[in-house]
């Protein structure tokens, strides 16, 4: 009898976050399955925003390139009070910037997915099976056992794999099975979401810029997209119908303030109650939770897609090191554990941010909204200042990081351009995605990193690693920090200050990775 495969990973979902995950593990040489009960990306777009942090994920793929016809820069976003008032604007970060990318960027989703999933055909270790639905996981010991059936519900077999991750959305499938219960983090709104193209008299009429309607009557959004794609968020008042507000009569009807059906075409209109959820556990076993599997949070800062790519980017390279054996033991299951660990936290506080912008909006009482719009223009001395989008995403606070109390450790360490000969590239693009120490100029690397062979040293200011514009070098000036060391997901796992921390940091965390400090040492 033959032997049944063994998948390294199954994957459940093939939205962004599947996809991406897909491509980061097949990447890294895993065998990985992967179904969705559709057949083609989804061809109304729902995310509209993404940001640096996910560009260089783009970037690890390969693909960073290939997506950037499907992407421009967020224009600012301009908060107008109860009288109409600028009482808030949010922009991005000034050039040069940190991670290489524009740091902030709208999108179309579906074209980017296509890209997505087109590099990873290219990968052999990776099997998509589309058209075809788990209907049953059996964890075990040895890993997970996922039932898949055919379109018409018809049993077809059984895949089984060592780890699972559940990137099957909002109304998780592997979350139900598991009974993992999401945490309700008070948000729950009716909004209607609307998408047009618009035509050159619609776009005539629109602003230039993205807005924030904060008016107690109505609270509303409208996002600037890509090329002519505009998108409305508009509140639902009480007592208002949401499968009404989205037939195309009365979604012109709110519409009507901005433009007319003259103006464009409807691409989608839908009623969504925004909701704040996490999951009180990302992990049962052998199975992990990912993205909408794991945590919903309003959309008022788009980061929707971006938490789930976030949580991938953090799973990817730590199932890699287990699955490839350089971590195993108590090691392994607690650089495992430290996935759900680190990224319910940082879901947790980045919701919380989000729940505040969202109070700003929303607020429905004339009286209170008054007194926002003056309280808000107090802070800023009665002159609105600029807020990057960028500021308000909190650092890991939890989890594998260096037992040190340091405003760096747990921040995205930035990503400059380095000189490559006559050219210049991406820092990732040079030294690679794993372990990186990153060395102030002039900074030897400590000795012990010589026996490391998986941590890449930076040496900045050599000629490997002349930077075009002294991001890195000012980062670490600014951190008074001698060496960063860069975990394969671009968070700093710790700083030193001194040659002599240095050295105890490197080698604290060779001992901390346990099996992958043997294989070193062998």
């Amino acid at each position: 009898m033959q032997q049944q495969r063994v998948f390294d990973v199954a994957i459940v979902g093939y939205g962004p976050s599947g996809v991406v995950a897909a491509g980061l593990l097949g990447q890294a040489g895993l065998s990985v399955y992967v179904c969705d009960r559709l057949t083609d990306v989804h061809q109304i777009p729902r995310a509209i925003a993404l940001d640096h942090e996910i560009m260089r994920v783009f970037q690890q793929l390969g693909v960073a390139d290939a997506v950037a016809p499907f992407c421009e820069p967020f224009t600012p976003s301009e908060y107008f009070g109860v009288d109409g008032q600028l009482i808030r604007r949010m922009t991005m970060v000034a050039p040069p910037f940190p991670q290489g990318h524009t740091p902030s960027m709208v999108f179309t989703q579906p074209e980017v997915e296509k890209v997505l999933r087109a590099r990873v055909a290219q990968l052999p270790s990776v099997t998509v099976e589309l058209g075809v639905e788990m209907t049953g996981l059996t964890p075990h010991d040895q890993g997970v056992d996922l039932a898949i059936a055919d379109a018409q519900g018809k049993p077809t077999r059984t895949v089984r794999a060592r780890y699972a991750i559940a990137c099957d959305g909002g109304s998780s499938a592997v979350r139900t099975a598991l009974a993992m219960p999401l945490e309700d983090l008070d948000f729950d709104e009716p909004w209607l979401v609307v998408d047009v193209l618009m035509n050159e008299r619609g776009l005539a009429r629109l602003p230039q810029v993205s807005v924030q309607y904060c008016e107690p009557e109505r609270p509303c959004t409208l996002v600037i997209g890509p090329k002519n794609h505009r998108r409305w968020e508009i509140s639902l008042n009480p007592g208002e119908d949401p499968k009404h507000a989205a037939t195309p009569d009365e979604t012109w009807r709110l519409l009507s303030r901005w433009i007319t059906p003259d103006d464009g075409t409807l691409w989608r209109q839908s009623s969504y109650r925004f909701h704040a959820l996490v999951a009180q556990q990302w992990r049962r076993g052998r199975v992990f939770l990912a993205g909408d599997a794991a945590h919903m949070q309003p959309p008022f800062l788009g980061q929707g897609m971006c938490q789930g790519i976030r949580d991938v980017s953090n799973l990817a390279w730590k199932l890699a090191a287990v699955l490839r054996g350089e971590v195993t033991g108590a090691s392994a299951e607690a650089l495992l554990d430290s996935y759900g660990d680190e990224r319910k936290a940082h879901v947790r506080e980045l919701t919380s941010r989000i729940k505040h912008v969202g109070a700003v909006i929303c607020e429905r009482d004339p009286v209170k909204a008054r007194e926002r719009d003056a309280a808000m223009l107090a802070q800023c001395g009665g002159t609105v200042q600029d807020t990057p989008r960028q500021d308000i995403l909190p650092p890991l606070t939890t989890g594998w990081l260096a037992p040190q109390d340091h405003a760096a450790r747990g921040s995205l360490f930035p990503q400059p351009w380095l000189l490559n000969g006559p050219h210049r590239e991406r820092m990732d693009s040079i030294a690679g995605h794993g372990w990186r120490l990153v060395l102030a100029p002039g900074q030897a690397p400590p000795a012990v990193a010589g026996a490391l062979p998986w941590l890449r040293c930076v040496a900045l200011g050599t000629v490997d690693a002349l930077e075009t514009d002294g991001v890195a070098e000012a980062w670490l000036q600014r951190h008074q920090s001698v060496a960063a060391l860069v975990r394969p997901d671009h968070y700093v796992y710790g700083v030193a200050a001194t040659a002599d921390g240095l050295a105890a940091m490197v080698s604290a965390l060779a001992t901390r990775l346990g099996a992958m400090a043997d294989a070193c040492a062998a």
